[in-house]
């Protein structure tokens, strides 16, 4: 009977010990994933100021301005994400400010790439007219425009809480691990989100489409440069993926509960972390990859960037 009771306990302590390390892996490649994406976004920021050209230039201030955003997106995501892998629990007021940050970076994407595909528009549906409309002056209202509108979002959703009865509680130390859904506290908060989410996605998705049909149209006229025509088409195209990879995000915790109800824990744990690199993780740097990549100017520049900062760190 010891000998039983012996197995059992080495048994159980074998699979906690599994657990442990799996979780040890998988944490650490996660970050360091995140660490590379934070890596090459960063540079991408550094190369965007690091030249006259890109400062004075509507579309790579837009550009900055997106990156600027998923870079903190990311940053705070990550930020999370360990604190609720070492089971690290917030109260109630650090975890709004963090979740209402986040939500902030996550709003600030979407709104930007509208701004960035009417400018495309413009360019090529517009082009005589393009240095006029598109200036400066014009796209930093747009940029204060975009902050200004995403940042009343969260006023009204940190009205909403106002609501909850917190003097009721025995602590402001949270039960759970923080997250934006650990934040809606009133019934009217989950339904709000739902609804700004929907019409948020639907407004940019609605703009992006329209100026890419746009776009195809114009590239059909006599008087249209075709290859500046076909390149913002596939400017728009891309920023529509973008735009979809955006939304995922908002349907990241639904998959979650449904995967929770269906599969064992270290099943659902593997595809957690999967599933956090590929929606939240990957997309905010696929900005990076595309422009640095696409964009002949910015090239170079971010290539000699990269080279230069990793041969410090060699050093280093």
């Amino acid at each position: 009977m010891l000998s039983v009771n012996q197995s059992q306990t080495n048994s159980t302590a074998g699979l906690q010990y599994q657990g442990l390390l799996e979780k040890v892996i998988l944490t650490t490649l996660t970050t360091l994933s995140c660490c590379v994406f934070l890596f090459i976004n960063i540079t991408m920021l550094f190369t965007l100021t690091s030249k006259l050209v890109f400062r004075e230039t509507s579309r790579y201030v837009l550009l900055f301005n997106l990156l600027c955003a998923d870079t903190m997106q990311m940053a705070l995501s990550q930020l999370l994400y360990l604190l609720a892998a070492f089971r690290f629990r917030l109260t109630y007021p650090v975890c709004g400010i963090l979740a209402m940050l986040t939500d902030l970076m996550n709003e600030i994407s979407p709104l930007t790439l509208v701004v960035m595909s009417l400018e495309r528009y413009v360019a090529v549906c517009f082009p005589l007219r393009h240095t006029a409309i598109i200036t400066m002056k014009n796209t930093a209202v747009a940029v204060v425009a975009v902050w200004t509108f995403s940042s009343l979002n969260i006023l009204i959703r940190v009205i909403l809480l106002l609501d909850f009865p917190f003097e009721d509680l025995e602590s402001l130390q949270m039960k759970d691990f923080c997250s934006d859904i650990s934040m809606f506290l009133g019934p009217m908060s989950g339904v709000y989100d739902t609804a700004y989410t929907y019409f948020l996605f639907l407004s940019a998705s609605v703009v992006v489409t329209s100026t890419y049909i746009g776009v195809m149209i114009a590239a059909r006229s006599a008087s249209t440069d075709k290859a500046s025509a076909r390149k913002a088409r596939n400017t728009l195209l891309l920023h529509l993926v973008q735009l979809g990879l955006s939304l995922s995000s908002t349907i990241y915790n639904p998959i979650l509960i449904a995967l929770y109800r269906i599969v064992t824990r270290i099943v659902f744990v593997r595809v957690q972390n999967v599933l956090y690199v590929c929606i939240f993780i990957f997309p905010r740097c696929l900005c990076s990859l595309i422009y640095g990549i696409r964009d002949k100017t910015i090239r170079l520049v971010l290539l000699n960037n990269l080279c230069c900062q990793w041969r410090r760190s060699r050093l280093l």
